[in-house]
């Protein structure tokens, strides 16, 4: 690899990573382009008369659905661009728990949210699911248990050791 030494540290190349950097460019880009489709599905789910897709004035089965799988989307993108910061270390204990306690939330988000698809809900089948405010709690719960899990998966020994 013949690389001039400006080109190694030229931010404008994006396909040169600066040699100060300790993360993968293209793997945070990935994660991010994920996590912002994740986003925009999300919001599909829970508000689809801003895109014009509403039909009924209740959250149903489609649209819980629908949140759930962005919510999806947005735990793997915000995952693998976290990911990405521990490039050429190993992850800490504390963020092999985080990944743990990310899909724990989303464990939460997915039962809270479909209660009455399972059957437990308040509405259980046959009749129509209802997304209701126990549901609504539960599914903002499973979402701090997942903003939690995701600061645990940030590299903070690298900021400390920088701060002393």
């Amino acid at each position: 690899m013949d690389r001039k030494p400006e080109e190694m540290t030229n931010p404008t190349n994006d396909t040169i990573s600066p040699p100060h950097l300790t993360y993968s460019r293209r793997r945070v880009r990935t994660g991010l382009s994920v996590t912002l489709l994740g986003f925009v599905i999300f919001l599909i789910g829970i508000r689809p008369d801003v895109f014009g897709l509403d039909r009924s004035p209740v959250i149903g089965f489609v649209q819980v659905a629908v949140f759930i799988i962005g919510l999806a989307f947005l735990c793997i993108g915000g995952y693998i661009s976290l990911m990405a910061l521990w490039k050429y270390e190993t992850p800490s204990i504390i963020a092999d728990f985080g990944v743990r306690v990310v899909a724990s939330g989303f464990v939460i988000c997915v039962v809270t949210g479909m209660a009455d698809v399972f059957g437990f809900g308040t509405d259980p089948l046959p009749s129509v699911p209802y997304f209701g405010p126990l549901q609504a709690l539960g599914v903002q719960l499973g979402q701090y248990v997942i903003a939690i899990g995701m600061l645990m998966l940030i590299p903070y020994h690298r900021y400390m050791k920088k701060n002393q």
